[in-house]
C-alpha cells in the first residue's frame, strides 16, 4: 500500500507528550490513491509499537488489516514517567504531569486543611482535651513586668548619670566617647529615688530597681520610653515558690492585696514625681535623709539654688540602709503571704482530703457552668461518702446556682435543707460551717423565711460567739421579723463588748428613733455613719439621723441629707425618697394638665359635695372608722385617717360607710389600681404640727381635695413653696419631696387624699413595681 498525504510513520524515539494528545483526540484523514486514479479517502487510528514508536494500522472500507502485537507491560515515555492507559474509546485517560493521578487545585487543598482544623478545634473543645483554666492560670502565674526588668537592666549603663540609658550612653560603651565627671547635684545613689507603690510579686525576693529621678526631671511627666534591643530575662530565683494545685479552690493569694496582677490589663507606672510626703504611698531611699531630699527636689524643680553633693561616707552608709530596708520589706511581704495562706478557708477535712480529685473534678464542671453534670457529680459523691461534708456543701451550692438559674423556689429550698446537712455532719470543719449557715440563713431571707433564718443565725452565734458580724446579722433577723426589741438586745449585748462597733450603733439609733428616743438616736446615728464600716452606709441612716436632727431643730440635718444625695442615697437634698425609678420627672408641684389626669380632677371637683357629706356622716356616726396616725409624723395635735383603698385594693367594708365615693373612685384606675398608695379620709384637729418628712417613692403624686378647711390657719408647705387648701379644689404634689403641714385654726379640717401613679411611668412598670 502507498501512503499519501501528511500521514507518516512515526520515529523510534516518542514525540512530544502534547503531540500523542492532539494525535489520539482528533481522527486523521488522509487520502490514498487507488489504482483506478481516484482518490479515497481512508481512517487511520494510531498503534502503539513495542519499540515505543508507533505504527499506523489503515481502516478501511472492506477490509481491516490488523497487527498484532505481543502483550508487555505499560510503556513508559522518554522521561521514565508511565503512560496513561487507553480507555475504551481509544483515548487516554488525563492523568496531568503527575503520572496519572487525579488534579486538585491549590484551593481545594486550602479549604480541605480548614476543614480539618475545624473539626479538630471542636473536637478539642467538646471533649475537653485541653484544661484551658489550668493552662490560663499557670501562664498568670509566671508573667514578669517586662517595664521593671528593662528599667533595672539598663540602669546598670547609664554612664551619663541622666536616669536612662540613651544615645550619649552608647556612645560610651562603644568607646566613642570619654564619660564625663558629674558637674551639679547629687550622684544617682543619693538622688531621690522615687519608688512605685510597694507590690512585689511572688518571684521578688528583694526590692525591685527603682527608677531615678534627677532634679530638673522631677516635674516634668515621665513618658514611656520605646526598647531597640530586646533584654534577657532573669533566672527565676526565687526557692521559696511553690506552685499552686490547680485543683484548689480559688487562689491561694486571692485576699492578699499585694499579689501579682491576673486580670490581663497592662498596670501603668505611678509618676515618679510624687514622693512619700505627698502621697502616703511612696518611700525614698534613705528614711533618714527622706524630708530634706523632699524638699531638695521641689527647690530644684523650681530653679533654686544648687544642692550640696554628700560627703562618700554617706553614700555607703544610705546603700547599707537601702539593702537593710530591701530585705526587711522582703521579710514583710513573705509573713504577709503566710497570714494570707493561714486566711484562706478550710474546708476539707481528712476524709475530704482524700477524695479531693473527685470533688475538684465535679466543682470545676460547677465553675464552667455544667450544673446538671455537677449535680450528678456530687450527688455521687455524697451517696458513696455521706460522712463528707465537703461534698454535701458543693451539692448544696450547685442546687443553689441551678435554683437561680431555673427561677425555681423548690430547688432552692432543697439547697437550704442541704447546707443544713453540710453543717450537721459531725467532722465538719469551722469554716465550712460557718459558710454552710451563712449562706443558708441568706437564702432563708431570700424566700422570706425569717423565722428560720433567724434559727439559723441564733446557730450560728453560738457556735461563734465572739464573732460580732454574725451577732450584728442575728439584730437585723430580728429587725426583719418586726422583733424591734429582740434587735435592741443583741445590739446592746455588741456594744457592750465592742463600743466602737459602727454598724451596731447604726442599728441600735435606728431602734431608738422608732421608739421616739429622738435625741438619744442622734448619737448612735451619726457616729455610726461616720465610722464607715461595711453596712453603715444605708440610705434609711442618713435620712433618720436627718430627721431626727430637724425634730430637735438643729439645722445640721441638711448637712447629712446633702451627703446622702452625694453618696447616690436621695434624688436631690429635698427629694429624700427611698424607693425610686430612675428618669421620672421630678417636681414638686404638678398642675391637673402637667399629670395627665384631668377627668379624674374634674370629677373630684365636681362631686365634692357629694363626698364631703359621706365622710361627715361616717365621722358623725363615731365609730371608729377615722384611726390614728401612726408613722410618728405628729409634732403634736391629733390626726386621723379613714382608708379606702391601699396598696392597689380596697380595705375590708371600709366603702360600705361611703358608697357613692367609692364608686366615682372605681371609674379611675390610675388611682385604685396605684400599688405604692392610698385613696383616705384625713381629718386634722386644730393645734396640730406634721414634722417635716417625705414620702417613701417617687412613683406617685399625690391629691387633696378639699372638704372642710377652716380659714385662716390650714397651710402645707412642699420644699421652699407653702399653699392653703380651698374647698372643692384640688392641690397636687409630690410627697416624695419633703413637706409639713399646720393646722392653727379653730376648727377640724377634712381634706380627701388620692393618690395616683407617676405619669411617667409605662403600664409593665405599673404591673410589675411592687407594693407600698
Amino acid at each position: 500500500m502507498q501512503r499519501h498525504g501528511t500521514a507518516r510513520a512515526a520515529p523510534s524515539s516518542a514525540p512530544p507528550v502534547e503531540e500523542i494528545r492532539a494525535e489520539e483526540e482528533e481522527v486523521e484523514e488522509v487520502e490514498v490513491s487507488q489504482g483506478t486514479g481516484r482518490s479515497d479517502r481512508r481512517r487511520f487510528c494510531p498503534v502503539r509499537l513495542s519499540s515505543g514508536s508507533d505504527l499506523w494500522a489503515r481502516l478501511g472500507g472492506d477490509r481491516v488489516e490488523e497487527v498484532h502485537l505481543p502483550e508487555e507491560p505499560e510503556l513508559q515515555n522518554h522521561e521514565g514517567k508511565t503512560a496513561p492507559p487507553e480507555q475504551k474509546n481509544g483515548k487516554r485517560s488525563d492523568g496531568g504531569a503527575a503520572g496519572g493521578g487525579a488534579k486538585f487545585s491549590v484551593f481545594t487543598w486550602v479549604v480541605v486543611l480548614a476543614l480539618l482544623g475545624v473539626w479538630s478545634s471542636m473536637a478539642v473543645v467538646y471533649f475537653d482535651i485541653v484544661d484551658y483554666d489550668n493552662v490560663i492560670a499557670r501562664a498568670q502565674e509566671f508573667r514578669w513586668n517586662f517595664s521593671e526588668v528593662l528599667q533595672g537592666k539598663l540602669a546598670a549603663y547609664d554612664t551619663d548619670n541622666d536616669g536612662d540609658f540613651d544615645v550619649e550612653d552608647a556612645k560610651v560603651l562603644l568607646g566613642l566617647k570619654g564619660v564625663e565627671p558629674v558637674k551639679e547635684g547629687r550622684s544617682p545613689e543619693q538622688k531621690t529615688d522615687t519608688r512605685e507603690p510597694e507590690v512585689e510579686t511572688f518571684n521578688q525576693k528583694a526590692a525591685e530597681p527603682v527608677q531615678q529621678v534627677t532634679p530638673e526631671r522631677a516635674s516634668e511627666p515621665v513618658q514611656e520610653e520605646e526598647t531597640s534591643a530586646a533584654v534577657p530575662l532573669p533566672p527565676f530565683v526565687d526557692s521559696a515558690f511553690v506552685p499552686d494545685d490547680p485543683r484548689e479552690d480559688g487562689h491561694p493569694y486571692e485576699e492578699e492585696t499585694n499579689t501579682i496582677d491576673t486580670t490581663g490589663v497592662l498596670v501603668e507606672e505611678a509618676p515618679p514625681e510624687e514622693t512619700r510626703a505627698g502621697s502616703g504611698r511612696y518611700v525614698t531611699s534613705s528614711q533618714v535623709s527622706q524630708e530634706p531630699e523632699v524638699e531638695e527636689t521641689s527647690k530644684a524643680a523650681a530653679g533654686s539654688e544648687p544642692e550640696r553633693q554628700p560627703a562618700e561616707p554617706e553614700r555607703s552608709v544610705r546603700a547599707a540602709e537601702d539593702g537593710q530596708e530591701a530585705e526587711g520589706r522582703a521579710e514583710k511581704q513573705a509573713e504577709e503571704k503566710e497570714k494570707a495562706k493561714k486566711k484562706k478557708p478550710k474546708l476539707f477535712n481528712k476524709l475530704d482530703k482524700s477524695i479531693k480529685s473527685e470533688i475538684d473534678a465535679a466543682e470545676k464542671l460547677r465553675k464552667k457552668g455544667k450544673l446538671e453534670e455537677a449535680l450528678k457529680a456530687f450527688d455521687s459523691l455524697v451517696q458513696r461518702y455521706p460522712q463528707s461534708p465537703r461534698a454535701r456543701y458543693g451539692k448544696a451550692q450547685t442546687e443553689d446556682d441551678l435554683a437561680e438559674k431555673l427561677r425555681s423556689n423548690d430547688l432552692l429550698q432543697r439547697s437550704i435543707n442541704t447546707y443544713g446537712e453540710a453543717a450537721d455532719i459531725p467532722d465538719v470543719t469551722s469554716d465550712l460551717l460557718r459558710a454552710a449557715l451563712k449562706r443558708r440563713a441568706e437564702r432563708q431571707q431570700f424566700l422570706g423565711r425569717m423565722r428560720g433564718s433567724l434559727a439559723t443565725l441564733q446557730k450560728l452565734v453560738d457556735f461563734f460567739p465572739d464573732d460580732f458580724a454574725l451577732r450584728n446579722d442575728l439584730g437585723v433577723a430580728h429587725l426583719l421579723l418586726g422583733d424591734n426589741k429582740g434587735a435592741k438586745k443583741v445590739y446592746e449585748e455588741v456594744l457592750a463588748v465592742a463600743p466602737s462597733n459602727g454598724f451596731a450603733k447604726v442599728h441600735y439609733g435606728f431602734i431608738l428613733k422608732a421608739e421616739n428616743k429622738i435625741a438619744e438616736s442622734i448619737p448612735y446615728l451619726r457616729e455610726g455613719l461616720e465610722s464607715g464600716e461595711p453596712g453603715t452606709d444605708d440610705g434609711r441612716f442618713y435620712f433618720h439621723l436627718g430627721d431626727a436632727l430637724q425634730r430637735v431643730g438643729d439645722d445640721s440635718a441638711y448637712y447629712w441629707y446633702e451627703l446622702g444625695h452625694k453618696r447616690g442615697h436621695f434624688a436631690s437634698v429635698w427629694q429624700r425618697s427611698l424607693y425610686n425609678v430612675e428618669g421620672l420627672k421630678a417636681q414638686p408641684w404638678w398642675t391637673p394638665q402637667e399629670t395627665g389626669y384631668t377627668d379624674l380632677v374634674k370629677m373630684l371637683e365636681r362631686n365634692w359635695r357629694t363626698i364631703r357629706d359621706e365622710a361627715l356622716a361616717v365621722m358623725d356616726r363615731g365609730k371608729g372608722r377615722f384611726l390614728p396616725e401612726e408613722e410618728n409624723l405628729r409634732e403634736k395635735g391629733e390626726w386621723g385617717q379613714y382608708t379606702l383603698w391601699q396598696q392597689g385594693k380596697r380595705v375590708g367594708n371600709a366603702c360600705q360607710g361611703v358608697p357613692k365615693t367609692c364608686a366615682l373612685m372605681d371609674r379611675f384606675p390610675e388611682a385604685t389600681s396605684c400599688k405604692r398608695g392610698q385613696i383616705k379620709f384625713s381629718v386634722m384637729q386644730p393645734g396640730t404640727h406634721v414634722w417635716p418628712h417625705t414620702g417613701p417613692t417617687n412613683c406617685r403624686l399625690r391629691m387633696h381635695l378639699g372638704l372642710v378647711i377652716p380659714t385662716p390657719g390650714c397651710r402645707i408647705r412642699c420644699t421652699n413653696q407653702t399653699r392653703e387648701w380651698e374647698e372643692g379644689k384640688v392641690l397636687i404634689f409630690d410627697d416624695s419631696f419633703e413637706h409639713e403641714v399646720w393646722q392653727v385654726a379653730d376648727s377640724y379640717r377634712l381634706i380627701f387624699i388620692v393618690d395616683v401613679w407617676h405619669p411617667g411611668l409605662t403600664q409593665y412598670q405599673r404591673q410589675t413595681l411592687s407594693p407600698i
